[in-house]
């Protein structure tokens, strides 16, 4: 199986001492790709940087919304500039969370919608954060984007009425290792029967939200274990891992605009 990895976070300084050897890892777990997404300006600078040399990885910039109370317009203009970068595929992670509150919703608001103007503009793929945010986020998406969008919702944790949402936006679902958990991913597995197979992507959140059985013996999570989510996703769905693992792969490959096929197991840049 080749295996995407839509949303990790290898530029983190968890991976500093063996980010080589997590990437031998992934490779032998058949994970080819992996989308180093970043969450400020000197994160997506270094996810811009690993991308640049590490085979099968590629980069998002954006500012998470934590960070939004440090964004500004200087720091928007220097990320589109990193946009120049063939590896930079997508804008991102951006979005609201009102859960942890690091930054006034009013900052988080704002630089949403201006950076979701940016990627529109660019003609860039985004990917959203949500956390608790009543509704809020698909509002704003609604207003900004009444012809639907393209991106991923990811570490996608809503209900019935906002996966529906996100879906009728053009949306695609974003599924961590949480649906490996056995009490806390039970909804999200419910709720993945009514995903369409040709809008989930599969992701670690890597070094956050380790998979299990994975988290019985690593605190960090890691690409490899992405393998792990699209097993349990294709049990969910009642279809063979091999069955659904190139679904996905397109599905990835074709949000964020790559080819299908690998050249060769080195990944090298698209034509």
């Amino acid at each position: 199986m080749d295996i995407f990895d839509s949303h990790c976070h290898l530029d983190f300084r968890d991976y500093d001492g063996d980010r080589d050897a997590v990437l031998s890892r992934a490779a032998n777990a058949g994970v080819r790709r992996m989308m180093i997404v970043g969450t400020d300006l000197a994160s997506s600078a270094k996810a811009v940087d690993l991308a640049r040399t590490l085979p099968g990885c590629y980069a998002a910039v954006g500012v998470h919304p934590h960070d939004a109370r440090t964004c500004s317009e200087d720091s928007l203009q220097r990320l589109k500039s990193l946009v120049q970068e063939p590896r930079v595929r997508a804008w991102g992670e951006i979005g609201l969370d009102f859960n942890r509150m690091h930054s006034p919703r009013k900052d988080q608001e704002f630089w949403l919608l201006r950076q979701l103007e940016t990627a529109l503009g660019l003609d860039l793929p985004v990917i959203f954060h949500e956390r608790d945010s009543k509704g809020r986020l698909l509002e704003i998406l609604r207003a900004a984007a009444p012809g639907g969008l393209a991106g991923v919702v990811h570490c996608f944790s809503g209900n019935t009425a906002e996966l529906t949402a996100y879906l009728d936006l053009g949306l695609h679902i974003g599924i961590t290792g949480i649906v490996t958990i056995k009490k806390r991913g039970a909804a999200l597995r419910e709720l993945i029967l009514q995903i369409p197979t040709d809008r989930i992507l599969v992701e670690t959140d890597a070094p956050f939200l380790t998979p299990t059985p994975e988290r019985n013996r690593n605190r960090r999570n890691e690409p490899a274990f992405v393998r792990t989510v699209l097993k349990k996703v294709a049990a969910v769905k009642q279809i063979s891992p091999d069955t659904l693992a190139p679904i996905v792969w397109e599905n990835t490959c074709r949000l964020f605009n790559l080819p299908f096929r690998l050249a060769d197991r080195k990944d090298p840049l698209p034509a």
